[in-house]
């Protein structure tokens, strides 16, 4: 099993922002594979299905982005997993709009979501699918950026780029499990 969980915060008020990007991923993906978000963890809904044959288990954080690490520790710990079995996806300011960029370990990269993913796990080694949102124009305020919604023209693209994620979960999915079955085998052997 993997636990793929989308960074956003909570409430009518962020819903279309661009930081909720990550909600609006897990979202269409859960969408696609018929998976509904119906159980509550450690301030985590989530719901549990299979995609490509592998299960997995979807989650949203109930936590403000800044406190996404409660939840991701929750879910990953009712589930009985390593951190090596999460997928992350999330807002990535430092990408022009729209591009998409998977990394496997490491920093945090300014995003306070993915950092306290790290601090609560302790652990680095959990994937990322970094959606790009861009930056503000001129002296627009980052936060104020990030909590702000898409802008109306904005919206066909953002749905291409959201369809490119849930693809890039389903590719990034397949890679990891068969990276994780080829090493138990090892083990085995």
């Amino acid at each position: 099993m993997f636990i793929i969980l989308g960074l956003g915060n909570p409430g009518l008020e962020y819903e279309s922002t661009r930081h909720n990007i990550g909600f609006m991923v897990v979202d269409a993906l859960a969408e696609k594979h018929n998976i509904k978000f119906s159980e509550l963890v450690g301030n985590c809904v989530y719901g549990d299905g299979e995609i490509k044959s592998i299960p997995v288990r979807i989650g949203k954080p109930m936590t403000y982005m800044n406190e996404s690490g409660v939840a991701a520790k929750a879910i990953l710990s009712v589930s009985g997993l390593s951190p090596n079995r999460l997928i992350v996806a999330h807002d990535e300011i430092d990408f022009i709009f729209g591009k998409i960029k998977v990394k496997h370990k490491g920093g945090d990269a300014g995003q306070r979501g993915i950092r306290s993913i790290i601090y609560r796990l302790k652990d680095d080694q959990f994937s990322r699918i970094r959606v790009g949102v861009g930056r503000p124009e001129g002296s627009q305020d980052v936060v104020d950026f990030l909590l702000s919604s898409f802008e109306k023209d904005e919206w066909p693209e953002v749905k291409i780029i959201i369809e490119r994620a849930v693809e890039t979960i389903g590719i990034t999915l397949e890679d990891l499990n068969r990276k994780i079955n080829n090493s138990e085998e090892e083990e085995e052997c």
